[in-house]
């Protein structure tokens, strides 16, 4: 039997009838994308599997929830980013209840200066990426959400359970951390290759 291939758009219908064929096109289509997201939060492939699954769990169960855009030539990218965010969430609630981090919740932007960190311009996404691993988590859930997901402060604490203010702390300290990560990288790479 031949399948018939369907665009996003019958896909995303066809999940809010709860048609499994459609469902199961849609696990396939974006299994990838939202492990690529998932992996920004975990170490590890296992742990990611997991919550990728819970993360299309909730998709499915908040599928007729979804507005598409009038313009359907933007409908991918405003899936991708109703996904994403299910994702990010998904990850962080997980994290929250794995571990009952200690947060520092009495940080101060006056004791701890925020200072302009221009780390973005300086290295390449793949670079922080395999840098981002090496971060305390907490500087690695701030930093992910602020540079890479586009969640503003005020939303990272209330997501956190963290003041507004130590959530700029924790990015500054994230984004520091990051340049001095690289620059040993780089002074390693010299060393071998000079």
């Amino acid at each position: 039997m031949i399948k018939k291939i369907l665009s996003i758009e019958e896909i995303i219908k066809g999940c809010q009838r709860n048609d499994n064929s459609c469902k199961e096109m849609m696990y396939k289509s974006f299994y990838g994308y939202l492990m690529g997201i998932i992996l920004r939060y975990v170490n590890n492939s296992y742990d990611g599997e997991e919550l990728v699954n819970d993360s299309f769990i909730k998709i499915f169960k908040s599928i007729n929830g979804f507005q598409a855009p009038n313009n359907t030539a933007d409908l991918q990218k405003i899936f991708k980013g109703w996904i994403a965010k299910i994702a990010s969430r998904t990850a962080i609630d997980k994290l929250r209840t794995l571990k009952n981090q200690a947060y520092v919740d009495d940080l101060s932007e006056a004791e701890h200066p925020v200072t302009n960190v221009s780390v973005a311009s300086d290295l390449h996404v793949q670079d922080i990426l395999k840098l981002l691993n090496h971060l305390p988590e907490t500087h690695r859930l701030v930093f992910n959400l602020y540079e890479i997901e586009g969640f503003a402060h005020d939303e990272i604490s209330k997501m956190m359970n963290i003041p507004e203010s130590s959530s700029r702390v924790y990015l500054t300290r994230a984004k520091n951390k990051l340049r001095t990560l690289y620059l040993k990288t780089l002074v390693n790479s010299y060393e071998k290759n000079g």
